[in-house]
């Protein structure tokens, strides 16, 4: 039996755990298990996973009454809880230090720097002032985000003192699903690296041992922010074949201790290299996995789950093709008064609108990932079918937002 701390949401984490279940049986601690996730696992606790000594106390007692043999977590909130847990068992896992180290911006900066692994110059400062100053250091644009939260929460761009103090106040007030109840509060200011972003979807053997199981192509939003707005992965991007992101992956993944399970790193392909953006000791976000099973017949979770168990994974691809997600965003911000979707077939895996009539959104840039009104996931022989079959589905389906007073009516 595998224990997995959190259940998250169904729509971008039920295929995780259906993944993960059909594999080994699986007890659950989650605050309050779903009642879907509640159908894929054979024990569910219901435990505050705020509460360490709690959580601690409900594994063992799993333990004494069910052969547990590892543990697991595909959230981002609960990576060092999870290598805690499995460490008080005595079960396979990452050293805690090393998935914290993941966890704050700043540790993984240190741990990178301290080893001459390509990043980004990156400073924590205290107060919008000295953002600024460091900003003329670092020569502008710069960025700034936070330290501890994901899904591009917060992060903007700068280019002048005034945009400097604006995104840091940005990223100060930043929240995401509760990533900054779970994180080391601060701001980071960091130089702006030109170039496509991409992540790399690792499987850690061991000490220095790493696989590239795929390469995630992104999409982004236009700057000052960076919200994704898709992925795609194609079984046969020439970029699993290349050396540098392969090195610079590896002395990551060893720099900051890393010694187990699927890793999310993101990179950015600039003009002197790839450079490390995040290592991120969990599964990625977005559908990622997804996308890779269906480009690559590779599942990730199912990866993860034998890794916890100190099982050998099967890491040999069976499917040779490309899937893409979109997510769509608002042009406006305002109220969902009706959407329609007018294309089906069989290269759409899914096409689930986000938002429904009722929901107020709000339009670029300062949207979040909140704001997305409706995800698309195909497949295709290769990348660029895929992108036309998503401008295809993008085109054949509606949204209508009633605007706010201060803006204009949008059907897109």
């Amino acid at each position: 039996m595998l224990i997995v701390l959190g259940a998250g949401d169904r729509l971008y984490r039920g295929a995780n755990l259906a993944q993960i279940a059909a594999r080994y049986p699986v007890a659950l601690l989650d605050p309050q298990p779903p009642a879907w996730a509640c159908e894929l696992a054979d024990a569910a606790v219901a435990v505050d996973l705020a509460d360490t000594r709690a959580v601690h106390e409900a594994a063992r007692s799993l333990a004494e009454r069910h052969d547990v043999g590892g543990v697991v977590t595909y959230l981002e909130n609960h990576v060092v809880l999870t290598a805690d847990v499995a460490l008080g068992l005595q079960l396979p896992g990452n050293p805690p230090a090393a998935v914290a180290a993941c966890r704050d911006k700043h540790l993984t900066r240190s741990f990178l720097a301290g080893t001459g692994v390509p990043s980004v110059h990156s400073y924590l400062v205290a107060d919008a002032d000295t953002a600024v100053e460091y900003a003329a250091l670092l020569d502008a644009p710069v960025v700034l985000k936070p330290r501890s939260l994901g899904g591009s929460a917060g992060v903007r761009r700068a280019d002048t003192p005034a945009q400097v103090r604006a995104a840091f106040q940005h990223a100060v007030d930043a929240r995401l699903f509760g990533l900054e109840d779970t994180g080391t509060p601060g701001v980071l200011i960091e130089e702006y690296l030109e170039g496509p972003e991409i992540s790399v979807e690792c499987v850690v053997l061991g000490h220095g041992a790493v696989h590239i199981a795929a390469i995630t192509r992104k999409a982004l939003s236009a700057e000052p922010c960076f919200l994704e707005t898709g992925h795609t992965v194609d079984a046969a991007d020439p970029l699993l074949a290349d050396p540098q992101i392969r090195d610079t992956a590896q002395a990551a993944l060893t720099a900051v201790g890393l010694t187990s399970g699927v890793v999310h790193l993101e990179m950015r392909l600039t003009a002197r290299g790839p450079r490390i953006i995040e290592v991120n000791a969990r599964l990625g976000g977005d559908l990622i996995s997804r996308l890779i099973h269906l480009a690559t017949g590779l599942s990730l979770p199912a990866i993860a789950a034998d890794l916890a168990a100190g099982a050998s994974p099967d890491l040999m691809p069976h499917q040779n093709q490309s899937a893409a997600i979109r997510f769509l965003y608002p042009s406006v911000t305002g109220r969902v008064t009706a959407v329609n979707t007018g294309v089906l077939a069989e290269w759409v895996d899914q096409m689930v609108w986000t938002a429904a009539p009722g929901d107020h959104v709000t339009a670029l840039p300062h949207a979040t990932v909140e704001d997305r009104t409706a995800l698309v996931v195909v497949t295709g022989a290769d990348a660029a079918m895929c992108h036309q079959r998503l401008d295809q589905v993008q085109a054949g389906c509606g949204i209508h937002i009633q605007p706010d007073p201060a803006s204009t009516a949008c059907v897109a």
